[in-house]
């Protein structure tokens, strides 16, 4: 029964992801926003709902862990999920068509919130105001830091719906809502399914648990690349890794006991230096020069790929 109802969460998160890439579009076309301030904000955001719940419901039963580890393996997967299309579409040159000063802002203060993370969880005990760590205030001041500075151009956005703004909006709110309710089942059933296999929580959280979570932004990049929306794939992603560092903070705020990112084990700072890596590749694909060889194109892509199994084989 568990395993039923996990796969059909997942179709169901599949089906409304694609209506939320869909009514995304549908607002980056009729109103004054860019498609990367789309995709970072609105889709990146609603596609992470379903890390909220999970993390939640770990602080719930206390379970530091796995409400850390979903945080860092969604942010994980979620590159791994934008650079395995990219190395699949790698004759289109994707990096190479988007505007990286759009781009760049959200990966860079990605990188810095990530290096954070890691200093917390090695020094173990960090200083804490309130009983949230003060790296979670300076995540805030850093997202929030972020929303400013987002470079928004104007963009040549050829309008081919039919809907009009409202309708957009309206639709875009009723698909999060259905990513929201069937994201949290899969994810209360990837855990149930979990825990009969018996495999520790820091890789449950941060492969297992993490994957199934990241399923939004799977089909939002997927749909996002079959209409050549590629600033609208990459600004999901980049927007939902920033969107779920900042319900880490919510996490801690509502887990009592102390700093959460001091009760986390070890294994949790290696998915963090593993994102720390596959971000950095991901920065140097966004503003290295345009390439021909397409060889060469796909090393960043190519090496992240490699550097996610290898991680993924030595915590398991």
């Amino acid at each position: 029964m568990t395993f039923i109802l996990f796969f059909t969460a997942a179709i169901i998160v599949i089906v409304a992801a694609i209506q939320l890439n869909k009514y995304g579009d549908v607002i980056n076309q009729k109103s004054s926003m860019s498609g990367a301030m789309v995709g970072t904000f609105l889709i990146g955001g609603a596609t992470s709902l379903p890390e909220l719940t999970t993390s939640l419901t770990a602080v719930y039963i206390d379970n530091p862990d796995i409400a850390v580890g979903n945080m860092l393996g969604s942010n994980v997967f979620n590159v791994l999920i934008l650079m395995s299309f990219d190395l699949i579409y790698s004759r289109k040159r994707v990096f190479n068509k988007i505007q990286e000063r759009a781009h760049l802002p959200v990966a860079n203060t990605g990188f810095v919130m990530t290096v954070l993370l890691v200093f917390a969880i090695f020094l173990d005990n960090s200083p804490s105001y309130f009983n949230i760590g003060i790296e979670m205030y300076m995540l805030i001041i850093l997202y929030l830091f972020v929303v400013r500075k987002l470079d928004n151009e104007e963009e040549e956005i050829e309008v081919n719906s039919n809907y009009t703004l409202g309708q957009g909006i309206t639709r875009f709110v009723l698909a999060a809502a259905v990513v929201f309710i069937a994201g949290s089942t899969l994810t209360i059933t990837g855990d149930a399914i979990a825990e009969q296999t018996g495999m520790n929580a820091s890789f449950v959280g941060s492969f297992l648990i993490a994957a199934s979570t990241s399923l939004p932004e799977l089909v939002t990049v997927l749909a996002a690349f079959q209409m050549a929306r590629y600033s609208l794939a990459i600004g999901s992603i980049l927007g939902s890794n920033l969107f779920n560092l900042q319900l880490l903070v919510i996490t801690d705020i509502f887990y009592q006991k102390g700093p959460i990112l001091s009760m986390t084990s070890i294994s949790n700072a290696m998915t963090a230096m593993l994102g720390l890596m596959m971000i950095f590749l991901t920065i140097y694909a966004l503003q290295r020069p345009s390439i021909k060889n397409r060889i060469i194109y796909m090393l960043p892509a190519s090496l992240t790929i490699i550097l996610y199994f290898i991680a993924t084989y030595m915590m398991f």
